[in-house]
C-alpha cells in the first residue's frame, strides 16, 4: 500500500479525533464564558442539566488533591493512545479499533489540554436519571468519547 493511500484511507480517523477535540474545547470555552452556566440549567425537558464544574482530579474527582500527578498521568496516557493510534494507521481494516482509538485520542487531547492550560477539566453536563449517584456526575463530551472509545477498542 502506498503512503498516499494509507494517508487517504485514515484521514477520517484523524478527523474524528480532531473534531472531538475542537467541539469539546469550543463547548468548554463557552461554558467558561457563560455566567448562566454557573448554576444548573435544565435542557431537554429536564433530562439533561448544563452546568459548569471545574474538575481538578480524574473520574469522580479521584486524585483531586494531586493535580500534578493527574496532569502527568493524563499526558502519559494520551501519549500511549497516540502511539497506538499511529501504529494502527498502517494496518488494513481494523475500523472499529481505529475508531475507538480516535475517540479516545480526541477526548484525551481535550482533557489533557484543560489540565495543562487551565489546571482543571471543565465539565458541563449531567443527566437526570432518578438515580441519585448518577445524577451527581458531571461530565463533558471528551469523557463520553473516552468511554465509548475504550468500549470500541476493547470490543475490537
Amino acid at each position: 500500500m502506498k503512503l498516499q493511500e494509507i494517508i487517504r484511507s485514515n484521514m477520517k480517523f484523524a478527523g474524528i479525533a480532531s473534531a472531538i477535540f475542537l467541539l469539546d474545547k469550543g463547548i468548554k470555552d463557552y461554558a467558561e464564558a457563560e455566567e448562566a452556566l454557573a448554576v444548573p440549567k435544565p435542557a431537554l425537558g429536564g433530562r439533561l442539566v448544563l452546568q459548569r464544574y471545574h474538575n481538578r482530579g480524574a473520574f469522580l474527582n479521584l486524585g483531586e488533591k494531586r493535580s500534578a500527578l493527574m496532569r502527568a498521568l493524563s499526558l502519559g496516557l494520551t501519549a500511549v493512545v497516540l502511539v497506538c493510534f499511529v501504529c494502527t494507521l498502517g494496518q488494513r481494516g481494523r475500523g472499529l479499533l481505529k475508531t475507538g482509538l480516535a475517540l479516545l485520542l480526541g477526548g484525551a487531547f481535550s482533557n489533557s489540554y484543560d489540565r495543562l492550560y487551565r489546571s482543571y477539566v471543565v465539565d458541563y453536563a449531567s443527566l437526570r436519571t432518578g438515580i441519585r449517584a448518577l445524577d451527581r456526575v458531571v461530565f463533558n463530551l471528551a469523557d463520553l468519547c473516552i468511554m465509548i472509545g475504550a468500549l470500541c477498542t476493547a470490543l475490537s
